[in-house]
Parts: structure tokens; sequence; C-alpha cells
């Protein structure tokens, strides 16, 4: 049945996609990194109501803005490289119960999803909850921008978003509502996922100190090219220090004039 739905089957190999530009560029070692999207808006009441493979899993927390809902989850200890190859041998179907007390997996096999599943749907719940429509939670570990969060003064949002703006005017277009930072706290974890919710009040990416950067929004292409998009600039930020200058960077004036011109 799950196959032979086009717009759900289109989502999944989107994901598929998606992880192998995250392989190929390097963003991904080993099982770094994780993708859930929403596809309850995709699916008939008859596949939401598919019987589960497993018996159901309880979540930390009531999840009351997704009760019912339908995500495609990459699975726990799943590479990259191979959800590019072959998504549901390496992710599953997860609905979340009706009460928003539990999931259980629908679909196609009984693939465990990621260990960073209780924060990833916090993060929809809250997304959610506030009328954002933002259906994907991207993750995953770009090393320039990583190599950046160790680097004291870049933890300072303000001056993170200035400087990876100024690199390339694409940057201050594409992710207008600049970056969130949430200093370090232990991969997987609520406090990890509280932190992050909290910068999500202002922004659609948030870098994890040490460790990652997280996107969210409607299109899991365009979660993919905001990121590839800070990549770029802080390689055009390290290509210049490497030739022994410091960025001169877009200056005020010019940022200012891109919000006009795009309507930012």
């Amino acid at each position: 049945m799950i196959r032979d739905n086009k717009e759900l089957m289109a989502e999944v190999g989107r994901v598929a996609e998606v992880a192998g530009y995250l392989w190929t560029k390097g963003w991904a070692e080993r099982n770094g990194g994780n993708i859930s999207v929403n596809v309850t808006h995709l699916m008939s009441e008859d596949e939401k109501a598919l019987p589960a493979l497993a018996a159901p899993i309880a979540l930390p927390a009531e999840m009351a803005a997704l009760k019912g809902h339908v995500f495609f989850v990459t699975g726990t200890g799943k590479r990259m490289r191979y959800v590019a190859q072959a998504p549901f041998e390496n992710g599953s179907l997860i609905r979340i119960s009706a009460d928003g007390m539990s999931y259980e997996i629908i679909a196609e096999k009984p693939i465990p999803p990621t260990s960073e599943l209780p924060s990833h749907l916090s993060m929809h719940n809250y997304l959610r909850s506030n009328g954002r429509d933002s259906r994907i939670v991207l993750h995953t570990h770009p090393t320039d921008l990583i190599g950046l969060t160790h680097g004291p003064k870049f933890l300072d949002s303000e001056y993170l978003t200035r400087t990876l703006w100024a690199m390339i005017p694409e940057c201050r277009i594409i992710v207008p509502k600049g970056i969130g930072i949430v200093r370090y706290e232990i991969p997987g974890t609520m406090d990890l996922a509280r932190a992050t919710i909290k910068q999500l009040e202002k922004h659609d990416v948030v870098f994890w100190e040490k460790h990652g950067i997280l996107a969210v929004g409607e299109d899991l292409i365009e979660c993919f090219d905001a990121i590839d998009t800070l990549s770029k600039s802080a390689q055009i930020y390290f290509s210049a220090r490497m030739a022994g200058f410091e960025p001169e960077g877009m200056t005020d004036a010019q940022l200012d004039g891109l919000v006009d011109a795009f309507n930012l």
C-alpha cells in the first residue's frame, strides 16, 4: 500500500536524495546526523491506520500537537550513505499515539528510529503548537561550521550571523533569520532539545557547539540549502584567513540593501 502512494514515495525519495548529499559533502561520518519529516498530509486514513510492527515506545513527554501524526525518520545507527541507497532499509514510518504519549512503527520494517527522536519530536511539537508548518528537522555535521563553534567569539549569535552573512549575498537572503547558538549539551538529551527550542523562537537554523547544526522548515531541500549556503560562507571566511588576512566582508549598507531588494 505504502509503495503505491506516489506523493509519499516522492517525499521519502527526497530524504534519500538529501542523505546522499550529506554523505558526499563529508557531513555524515559513520551514523552521524538524522532526518525527520512529518508526512501525515501525504497519507490516506487507511495508510495512517496501518498496524504496528512492534510494541509502542513511550515518549518522555506528551506531544499534544502531534497526536496521530506520522513521520518518516532515519534509523538509529544507520549511515546516511545507506539511507541514500535504501531509505526503507534504514528508516521507518512512525505514528504518534492518540494521546501523544508514545509512538509505534507502522512501515515498512521495524527499524528503530534515531536515538534523537524525542528531541526531534519535541521540536516538531513546539513548531506546530506555534502555528509554524515546519515539517522538517534536519541535523548534520558540517566540518567547517562545527570548526567555527570551537572559537569563543563565534558562540555569540549576532557575531556569528553577521560574519557569515557578510561573506556572500546569498547567505543573507537564504538564512534571513540568522543563526541561533546552543552551548554544548550531551547529544540526544532533552536538555539539548529544550535549549534548541528556545533558539527556534527566533531562528530556523541552530548551531550546536562542537557538535553540528540543525535546520527546520517546510521543505527538506530548502533546509539542506540553508546549511549548504552557511557552509559556503564559512569556506570563504576560512579561505581568506588561510591566505593571511581577515576578510573584509560586506558592509552594513550592502547587507541592508538586500533586505529591501529581496523583501527580507
